[in-house]
């Protein structure tokens, strides 16, 4: 059985891999960010910082923190995917100057993108959240 602070600690180092991958890819890489990875960067960095707030403080409230950010940039996340895959039109892309949102920079195993991993960061954080609220009652 899972305990709700291991779930916090689990959440905490998805976001806190995911911040550390993202400034890996622009800093060390030399990958520019595209208009909706800065968005997605927005939503995520702060939760490095709320999470262990929570954790040390022992908030029982952490999840309606955390929730408003993961919630928010996994649909950010989705629409860069939907996107990516080319199910939405790039025409209404919000990439009007710089990278394209939809520009192929990495492909780990073939498959696994730059916007896939971050879909998959915010999808298992905010999955973490719910699954603590539940938890809860």
């Amino acid at each position: 059985m899972v305990n709700k602070k291991k779930l916090l600690i689990f959440a905490w180092f998805c976001a806190l891999g995911g911040m550390l991958m993202s400034l890996y890819f622009s800093d060390i890489m030399k990958l520019v960010p595209c208009v909706l990875c800065w968005y997605q960067r927005v939503m995520l960095y702060p939760l490095v910082v709320i999470i262990p707030i929570g954790i040390l403080k022992n908030d029982k409230n952490i999840p309606f923190y955390v929730l408003p950010f993961s919630v928010i940039g996994m649909i950010i996340a989705l629409y860069h995917n939907l996107l990516y895959y080319g199910v939405i039109p790039e025409a209404i892309a919000p990439c009007t100057f710089g990278v394209s949102c939809t520009t192929k920079l990495i492909e780990l195993f073939g498959f696994v993108t730059i916007p896939m991993m971050s879909l998959i960061a915010f999808s298992v954080i905010t999955i973490s959240m719910s699954a603590y609220i539940r938890m809860r009652k």
